[in-house]
């Protein structure tokens, strides 16, 4: 009996799953990341799972925030939350790998609030553009795109009509938006949750679609060009990947690049990669 975990720092989902692929429970607790938690807080959101624990067999969980040196500590907690040997914690790019490329090489990347990017050989990560973080980096990336959007309504990239929609749509002025992403915390997470108001509008206006494409070329340029792996496909799971997947593909074929899969989420990928 495996349980398998999939964590954000908002969420985590759990899939307790047996030998032959069938799911026996599914659940959701809060967001796990040891970078920013206790290990006090990290056992308590723990405590709150519900399952067999004289089931499982091994443990694989699969975290934003699980680096390299915090693995350990990861899975200690884990051991000692469920007493079972087998635990491993990992990174969740490497999860968007295994999803996604399963035990075959590829290219995989993670496309939502943020953005990330590795090549695969099947069986670990071989190579990582560093994604940098919505500041300096994580270009494609919900984060990135609401920026862009906000900096193309307010500088008249994009036209009056469109500017009256979102201030609209928002509720907001320019110096509202301002006050918003400078003043209050979270601001990737709200410019990504912008990317819903250009989901609505891109099919009427074409340079929202546009802007899209462009944020997924310097996605693709600056993150994977490097690997310089033109001959592998290139795939990706998050929400932004999953609803702007036109533009994704259009990005792609503009660079030279193959699409491969395009997922919403991991998990379903994650439990054919532990049961292949």
């Amino acid at each position: 009996m495996i349980l398998i975990a999939d964590s954000g720092s908002t969420k985590t989902e759990w899939v307790l799953a047996n030998n032959g692929n069938t799911v026996i429970s599914r659940q959701k607790t809060e967001g796990i990341n040891p970078f920013h938690q206790s290990e006090e807080e990290i056992t308590r959101i723990l405590q709150t799972l519900s399952v067999e624990d004289a089931r499982i067999t091994e443990i694989h969980f699969y975290g934003s925030g699980v680096r390299p040196e915090l693995c350990e500590r990861m899975q200690s907690l884990l051991k000692k939350r469920f007493g079972v040997d087998h635990v491993e914690a990992v990174s969740d790019l490497l999860g968007a790998a295994r999803a996604l490329c399963g035990h075959t090489e590829g290219i995989a990347c993670i496309l939502g609030t943020g953005a990330n990017s590795c090549l695969y050989d099947g069986s670990t990560i071989v190579q990582n553009t560093p994604a940098l973080g919505y500041i300096l980096g994580d270009e494609g990336s919900g984060a990135v795109l609401g920026r862009n959007l906000l900096n193309a309504i307010y500088k008249g990239v994009l036209s009056a009509e469109i500017r009256e929609h979102f201030e609209h749509y928002t509720n907001l002025s320019m110096n509202d938006v301002i006050a918003r992403v400078y003043r209050q915390p979270m601001a990737n997470r709200w410019m990504a949750s912008l990317t819903y108001f250009i989901t609505q509008y891109k099919n009427e206006y074409g340079e929202l679609s546009q802007l899209v494409v462009n944020s997924f070329r310097d996605f693709l340029r600056l993150n994977v060009l490097p690997y310089n792996r033109r001959d592998l496909s290139v795939s990706a799971i998050g929400s932004v990947a999953w609803y702007f997947q036109t533009e994704l593909v259009h990005a792609a074929t503009i660079e030279g690049l193959q699409i491969g899969k395009i997922e919403q989420t991991p998990m379903e990928g994650l439990l054919r990669y532990h049961f292949s």
